[in-house]
């Protein structure tokens, strides 16, 4: 039962923190890690209401591997947890190269 209610909580957060990003009209952009540290004449180069809505939709989007994860725990007690921590770790992975690559 604790890994069905932990894939929820963390489902949630990031469900959470994805909407929030996602409506904030680019006002959220000052927590995007390294972004609140650029000066503000590069800042500018930036479209912050665009980039508030794809990083909110990845957030929510990364968000799945825990419902999933609570499906699975339902039946196999942990495995589901684990699976959703797999995925979600390689999906933040792949959000750091697409990140990296658009930074250059």
């Amino acid at each position: 039962m604790f890994y069905i209610i932990f894939d929820f909580i963390m489902a949630v957060i990031m469900f959470l923190f994805g909407t929030w990003f996602y409506k904030s009209d680019g006002k959220a952009a000052n927590f995007l890690s390294g972004y609140n540290m650029t000066p503000e004449n590069e800042r500018k180069k930036y479209d912050e209401k665009t980039m508030c809505k794809a990083y909110g939709y990845r957030m929510i989007v990364m968000s799945l591997p825990f419902v999933l994860g609570i499906m699975i725990d339902i039946q196999y007690q942990g495995i589901g947890c684990l699976i959703a921590w797999f995925v979600w770790f390689v999906m933040f992975i792949l959000l750091l190269v697409d990140r990296s690559k658009r930074e250059r």
